[in-house]
């Protein structure tokens, strides 16, 4: 194996599978290897181009979610002509990123004109990204997310950042791709750092934040992203825990810390308890609409649960199974709840995830009143009516043999504007059973 060069903290060394990468980064508790494999093989039917861009989109659908990856569905008019949005985008809650990918298609020439081209080819994609982006805000489009479903996509409703994505056999050592700004945040991967990027935490969000985290600082070279992952991971578990207010979510509230970017791969443990959220995900993009509702709710409520700190999913994961094999422990005709809820840092969003003896009319319309409740609760306090929300999903067993459990959703947003008896039925039920005790919450 040949070492390259390293620093204190961190170096790679050429791992003896070709084109696979160890990363060792020196840490607290001692160094902490991550092998960083070559990236998703591109497919053999479609020319080299268009097979990069697949890719890039498969590993985004694959390990982030198909809901969360669109590409065009129709030309936007512009003027009285057309233009084709012909970018791939990620989309998760309010923000979204821009992805051009430019692949090497020919042999590469020699490495200060390979250089030379890939500063051509990002500026270029960085004007592409612009474009996309202005197109989006003048005009909304329908976009074709992974598993085929069309939406609208309205560029204003977005925070963007553009994404110049390379496919290149050997990217000349120390290129750092360059462009002139454009208006909004850009970064310069390789295929390699976005798949590390999305198996490392599986969660479309998390990439999301990471990408915006890391436009902010100032370019590195093509290819060392794993290496600025690590650092920020690094800072991250040092940072001390930020001071909330725990009793915004009432009594017994408790502060619940973690880093943003975790240094060991989601799902490292080894026991899977991570894909619990995964899981549920699928359920909720799986699941019929309702005649009210359209795509994009499902994508509002796939992106609030998507928030979930990919730190936090094995402990939620196993919390969840643990409730899952509880809650039927009770006599017939009984129902025993349990409740899991955390609101994030801002105040503003709240996530409740629970469990039940069993799923009917009278269970989901408590169930519903237990969120209107918490969420006309935690806005009283927080004064933050109007830009708060409060997604519940509730995790039911199935006994059909198929799948170990249903799932189902209330997404409630802003004044609920409940009248005094609906706050007089629905706490008299919820916190005289809390008082009981036979409803457990913030297990």
């Amino acid at each position: 194996m040949t070492e390259q060069p390293s620093s204190a903290l961190h170096r790679f060394v050429e791992d003896d599978d070709p084109g696979v990468l160890t990363l060792i980064v020196d840490t607290p508790q001692g160094p902490h290897l991550r092998r960083i494999p070559p990236a998703l093989p591109l497919p053999s039917h479609v020319d080299h181009g268009s097979g990069a861009e697949a890719a890039a989109h498969t590993a985004a659908a694959t390990w982030g979610m198909p809901d969360f990856v669109f590409q065009q569905a129709a030309h936007a008019a512009k003027g009285s002509g057309q233009r084709e949005l012909g970018d791939r985008l990620l989309l998760a809650g309010q923000r979204g990123a821009v992805v051009q990918v430019k692949a090497r298609t020919i042999k590469p020439k020699p490495d200060a004109q390979e250089a030379g081209w890939i500063q051509k080819v990002a500026a270029k994609a960085m004007s592409q990204a612009k474009g996309t982006v202005r197109q989006l805000r003048m005009v909304p489009a329908g976009m074709v997310n992974g598993r085929g479903r069309t939406m609208s996509v309205d560029g204003s409703a977005y925070e963007w950042i553009a994404v110049f994505l390379l496919d290149h056999p050997h990217v000349p050592e120390n290129t750092v791709a360059t462009w002139q700004p454009i208006g909004m945040p850009a970064i310069a991967l390789t295929r390699r750092d976005w798949d590390f990027l999305f198996d490392q935490l599986r969660s479309t969000t998390a990439v999301l934040d990471y990408l915006f985290r890391a436009a902010a600082e100032p370019p590195i070279p093509l290819g060392e992203e794993p290496v600025r992952y690590y650092e920020f991971a690094a800072a991250d578990a040092a940072a001390p825990p930020k001071d909330v207010d725990t009793k915004l979510v009432g009594p017994g509230g408790t502060l619940f810390s973690a880093p943003q970017l975790p240094q060991a791969p989601a799902g490292a443990d080894g026991t899977n308890v991570h894909l619990v959220i995964r899981i549920m995900l699928e359920d909720i993009a799986l699941s019929s609409l309702g005649d009210s509702l359209t795509e994009a709710n499902r994508f509002t409520v796939l992106s609030d649960l998507d928030r979930l700190p990919v730190s936090a999913r094995a402990e939620w994961g196993h919390l969840l199974l643990d409730m899952l094999r509880d809650v039927p422990r009770v006599p017939d005709e009984h129902c025993k709840w349990r409740f899991r809820r955390t609101l994030d840092e801002d105040g503003t969003r709240q996530l409740i995830v629970g469990a039940a003896t069993r799923f009917d009319a009278v269970i989901q319309a408590s169930f519903s009143a237990y969120v209107q409740l918490r969420h006309h609760e935690v806005t009283s306090r927080t004064g933050r009516t109007e830009k708060s929300s409060t997604l519940g999903v509730l995790l039911t067993p199935c006994h059909d043999g198929r799948r170990p459990w249903d799932t189902s959703a209330v997404r409630v947003h802003g004044d609920l504007e409940l009248s005094q008896e609906e706050l007089r039925v629905y706490s008299e039920g919820w916190n005289r059973a809390l008082e009981d005790g036979t409803v457990s919450v913030n297990d």
